[in-house]
């Protein structure tokens, strides 16, 4: 359904994508992963066709993009991480707007606003001002806009970004019904462990390309050797981060408040060396052990070696 050979942006002086290869097929969901500024949305932006590549090949469901542009976007739905809505329309009004900009007869972008309304749990909002609508409200109707000319690939920048826990699980369960419906998905997300529970496939991008790609499983089994241990402090956790990041053992480190996940590589002999040079500089370790591996450990271990705050 995507392909991407050899994608190169750049900006002067600066590559934004770096020779990036990617392969998604029909019908998956491609999760795709990196830090801020890694290349995500640049790379979605040139699939979506809003930004021209400086060299490369994409190809969308057998379309060269650059040779015909128009006919990849009849392929496509694009959902940015910041959107506009207009806020003076209805529901309703809005998704029909955009089913006659797509040149959808009337009675049949009626019934198709309807049926996407229900899919995404709107209907009973469908002659609600889009203003009064929540920010997860707002989102499920982006994402609705983004089907109303049933595109095949769905590309997707942080569909979930700042949604409340039963928001995000509203939309994880409507992207899996996407799914079920044979529709490929490609999204970003910073909510890690959520892509792992909906991806078929994910690919880690950094300093503007894949560094790894495949299933979770494959990727994990890949990535073995890996110790991945999670401690909590009582306080003085900069300082923590500092001591650890001072270590040659030490490859990654995800902070949460007072909460650490370290990627290491040793023995056990060797973390408990870790460990009491902690407690040596008078660091408040109060709980400390090993935990399995999972996608935030290996996006610690394959993305750059500096402090990752997820």
């Amino acid at each position: 359904m995507l392909v991407i050979r050899d994608l190169v942006k750049k900006y002067g002086n600066f590559t934004a994508v770096d020779h990036l290869n990617m392969h998604v097929e029909r019908g998956q969901i491609y999760g795709f992963i990196g830090p801020n500024g890694a290349g995500k949305t640049t790379t979605m932006r040139i699939v979506a066709t809003l930004l021209a590549p400086t060299s490369g090949y994409v190809e969308v469901d057998g379309v060269d993009l650059q040779k015909d542009p128009i006919k990849v976007r009849e392929k496509i739905g694009y959902m940015p991480d910041f959107f506009g809505v207009y806020d003076n329309l209805k529901v309703m009004e809005y998704l029909d707007f955009y089913g006659s900009a797509y040149g959808i007869e009337y009675a049949q972008r009626r019934r198709i606003a309807d049926d996407l309304l229900e899919l995404v749990d709107l209907s009973d909002k469908k002659d609600a001002y889009v203003d009064t609508l929540s920010r997860g409200m707002k989102q499920r109707l982006c994402l609705a806009r983004c089907l109303i000319h049933n595109p095949q690939l769905l590309i997707l920048d942080e569909p979930a970004s700042g949604m409340d826990p039963r928001a995000r699980a509203e939309i994880k369960g409507i992207l899996k019904e996407l799914k079920r419906m044979g529709k490929t998905i490609l999204i970003s997300s910073h909510i890690l462990a959520e892509l792992s529970e909906i991806c078929d496939c994910v690919g880690i991008i950094d300093r503007g390309k894949v560094v790894i790609q495949g299933s979770v499983d494959q990727i994990v089994q890949r990535m073995a050797g890996e110790t991945v241990v999670r401690f909590r402090v009582l306080r003085d956790v900069d300082r923590a981060v500092k001591l650890l990041k001072e270590q040659p053992m030490v490859t990654g480190i995800v902070q949460e408040d007072l909460v650490l996940e370290i990627a290491c590589k040793g023995t056990d002999e060797e973390l408990w060396n870790l460990l009491r040079t902690l407690v040596n500089n008078e660091i408040p370790v109060i709980s400390f052990n090993k935990v399995d591996g999972n996608l935030e450990h290996i996006f610690m271990e394959v993305t750059s070696d500096e402090e990752v705050v997820l």
